[in-house]
């Protein structure tokens, strides 16, 4: 029998912590979430990725609950397939603080998740895909981006790196947007004051869990207000060093299966737990979003 763990509710992020480098879940990572399941802690997907971008991964968990999508733009019901709640950017303030980054930084590349379970992420001309398995249809210009409602702007630039393109991004864009970087290639502007924990504490207070009773996995910026709201903030080995710098515990990576080490030592479990790489002063506690 497991030892009793504090946490009743796992929030991960996928790319680059729930999931490999090639898009799979490990079978020890699946089974140390179905373990966690068995005790009585619930899993909760805290991602970047629009919700029909998830829908395979959800049915590979066998999760027919809820999950929170586009950066806390979207929560998700996996059963029902449908948005319990979203929120949408926009068009024009997402225009505007375009034209205000390229004012400073020259061309960027641009895509648009766009709203709704059926939703199309729209990529104009000299966007690249940071995760090419990744669906997403090009248009010829980029005024077709906004035909639709949408959840949030990708944004690449041909010279600067993601943290100076963020770096400037927040700087000119002041209360138009969110700017968040999620990963390599893909800084995001999203609707202003919409963060992961955002919708982090929608979804956790549909389950009826606060978080006193949450445990959160990441590895980018996007990360930090997740954590911020959780009573305890798991880094990937690889993190990025903003996210790793308010951790509570840095874990090994997504390669290494970082989070199923995590939950092995909270749950137990036939792995062979990993040595926690580092562990950080516990974060006072708030209980606002």
């Amino acid at each position: 029998m497991a030892a009793p763990t504090a946490y009743s509710l796992i929030a991960t992020d996928l790319d680059g912590t729930l999931l490999r480098g090639d898009d799979t879940l490990s079978d020890r990572s699946l089974a140390a979430l179905a373990r966690a399941g068995r005790a009585g802690a619930r899993h909760l997907v805290v991602t970047g990725r629009p919700a029909p971008r998830v829908r395979a991964l959800l049915d590979d968990l066998g999760s027919t609950g809820l999950a929170v999508c586009g950066q806390g733009a979207q929560v998700y019901d996996a059963g029902a397939d449908r948005l319990l709640w979203s929120v949408t950017l926009d068009r024009e303030l997402a225009e505007t603080a375009l034209g205000k980054i390229e004012a400073e930084v020259g061309e960027v590349y641009a895509a648009v998740d766009q709203d709704g379970v059926d939703g199309l992420t729209l990529i104009e001309p000299g966007y690249l895909m940071p995760h090419p398995t990744l669906p997403a249809v090009r248009v010829g210009r980029r005024r077709e981006l906004w035909d639709r409602p949408i959840s949030k702007v990708l944004l690449r630039h041909p010279e600067l790196s993601d943290d100076e393109l963020a770096a400037v991004a927040r700087a000119v864009v002041g209360s138009l947007a969110t700017v968040t970087m999620s990963g390599p290639g893909t800084v995001e502007l999203q609707p202003c004051g919409v963060t992961k924990a955002t919708g982090l504490a929608l979804a956790a207070g549909e389950l009826g869990v606060g978080p006193e009773r949450t445990i959160a996995f990441g590895d980018m910026p996007n990360d930090i207000p997740m954590f911020d709201w959780a009573a305890h903030g798991v880094a990937m080995a690889d993190a990025h060093p903003e996210l790793k710098a308010v951790a509570d515990e840095v874990t090994t990576s997504n390669e290494d299966d970082g989070v199923a080490v995590v939950l092995e030592r909270l749950f137990g479990g036939a792995g062979v737990p990993g040595p926690r790489v580092a562990q950080y002063a516990p974060k006072t506690l708030s209980m606002e979003p």
